[in-house]
């Protein structure tokens, strides 16, 4: 028997390429890659009779592996690495798509010309034409896709095409039909219109949303540690010496912390920067802390939470944790009835109103707008000003609303905020608020009210492609009459000779 008299008849795909004997020798590298590439756009590859040798499912495999990682490298702009883990854990569908065709496909039958042992290689050399289609046939969607999530990544197009999570997730949507919709085209032609084509069709669906369940993870990550040696910047150590010097700086500074002063409406702040790798963070909540304590009467009571290499020695992490056990110890100082604790946050944001919090090398968890209620419900903390300056932080007016508490926040639930770039001196939200408004005020709701139109007129000016953040603020018929006492009192104390705003003395 010779080697043509082997090849496969493929079921469903009658057409031959143009100018090539059907029942000739196998295509050449190039037609594969063709046929494939036409598969990816729904239409039928031409390879009836043919099969790719193992040399070509070599090749043609390391082509795409290599295309995809190259594309996928664009997502991380600046020092990446390769997370080898989360490359290979999508691989599996590529076993599970070799089994679904070999069921899938139908058994050659047996003839005069073909004895029954010959059959699985028959059926063996289908599968392979159908796996190597398969393969090429995700190239156009992954193409586009990766070149898409680049171009917003590299900043080569603004990222506020993806303004709405809705809009992203349809777009995502629409790129997972298409993978497994030329899947099950592919199937389909070689199968036939079967009921094993639909159950084919079933499974790569599933497979496919238990990919973006359970898959997250990026098969490149930024790689932190040469990024930050690049920029010479500090990085945290981990070691028994750091582990012990904030043991020691947690109980240093909770028993610094003034005890309430009997018939005074006192303030007491915790000021949270969980975001380590950007210095904006730092500077803003290291500036909120200063005001606070100097604007508000509240020197001994501000206790400063910030994640940031260079200080390690002298500030507490701004853990989940640390956030909760703080609030514990300022409430056991205060009047918990009478006195104010203001709370600020300042990071980034996610459209789930997730606060992002970063360490590396130590692991911290984001911080919801759950768990910062929780904390203050527990501490038995009456009055609350809460200001949250992250991108989508009108979702956490709602969890936090109350009586006895005025919450605001840098954005609606449904916009980015400004300014918590790498470059940034303040976020918009900070600079306004904090740096301006607060140092010639002692009224939160006056404050925020005359920042809001500077943070506008600040986007209108720096290009803000997405809409207006558009801050929020509510405040509780109980908080008000105690906020505006304090106000009252505050006003009375002597003016003390205020440092000139940070953005003033910078371009």
């Amino acid at each position: 028997m010779t080697d043509i008299d082997v090849q496969p008849t493929l079921p469903g795909i009658p057409e031959a390429l143009p100018g090539r004997d059907q029942a000739g020798a196998g295509l050449p590298l190039r037609h594969w890659l063709l046929e494939g590439l036409r598969a990816g756009v729904f239409l039928k590859p031409r390879v009836a009779g043919h099969s790719p040798t193992p040399l070509q499912i070599l090749l043609l495999t390391v082509l795409v592996l290599a295309l995809e990682l190259a594309l996928s490298r664009l997502e991380v702009p600046g020092a990446a690495r390769l997370d080898l883990q989360a490359w290979l854990s999508g691989w599996w569908t590529a076993g599970l798509f070799l089994g679904l065709a070999w069921w899938a496909l139908p058994v050659p039958e047996t003839t005069a010309d073909r004895s029954p042992d010959e059959v699985p290689g028959e059926r063996l050399m289908g599968v392979a034409a159908c796996f190597v289609l398969w393969l090429l046939s995700s190239l156009p969607a992954t193409v586009v896709y990766q070149g898409v999530i680049a171009a917003l990544a590299q900043g080569w197009v603004s990222g506020s095409v993806f303004s709405s999570p809705w809009l992203y997730w349809a777009f995502y949507a629409l790129f997972i039909a298409w993978g497994v919709g030329t899947a099950a085209v592919l199937v389909w032609r070689f199968a036939g219109r079967t009921w094993r084509t639909a159950v084919f069709a079933l499974v790569l669906l599933v497979s496919s949303g238990l990919m973006v369940w359970q898959f997250q993870a990026r098969t490149w990550q930024e790689d932190y540690a040469a990024r930050d040696a690049a920029a010479e910047k500090p990085r945290l150590q981990l070691s028994q010496q750091t582990f012990e010097a904030q043991q020691a700086l947690w109980e240093k500074t909770m028993a610094a912390i003034a005890r309430e002063r009997p018939g005074v409406t006192d303030v007491y702040a915790l000021v949270f920067a969980p975001y380590a790798s950007e210095d904006v963070f730092l500077r803003e909540s290291t500036l909120a802390s200063r005001v606070l304590a100097e604007r508000f009467d509240a020197e001994g009571r501000v206790v400063h939470l910030v994640n940031h290499a260079g200080t390690a020695q002298t500030h507490l992490w701004a853990t989940a944790l640390n956030l909760e056990r703080a609030i514990d110890a300022i409430a056991q100082r205060m009047d918990r009835d009478k006195d104010v604790l203001v709370v600020y946050m300042t990071s980034h944001g996610a459209s789930d109103f997730k606060l992002a919090a970063y360490h590396w090398p130590l692991q911290v968890p984001p911080v919801t707008p759950a768990e910062l209620r929780e904390a203050l419900d527990k501490a038995g903390v009456r009055n609350r000003v809460i200001a949250i300056s992250a991108c989508y932080s009108g979702g956490w007016v709602d969890p936090l609303a109350g009586d006895t508490t005025l919450v605001m926040t840098a954005a609606d639930a449904t916009h980015t905020s400004y300014g918590c770039g790498s470059r940034s001196e303040l976020t918009f939200f900070g600079r306004a608020m904090f740096d301006e408004q607060l140092r010639k005020t002692h009224s939160f709701e006056q404050a925020f009210a005359r920042a809001v139109p500077l943070i506008k007129q600040r986007e209108i000016d720096a290009g803000k492609e997405d809409g207006f953040s558009n801050p929020q603020i509510r405040v509780g018929a109980g908080i008000s009459p105690v906020l505006r006492a304090l106000e009252k009192r505050l006003d009375a104390l002597p003016v003390a000779a205020a440092p000139a705003p940070v953005a003033a003395t910078r371009p």
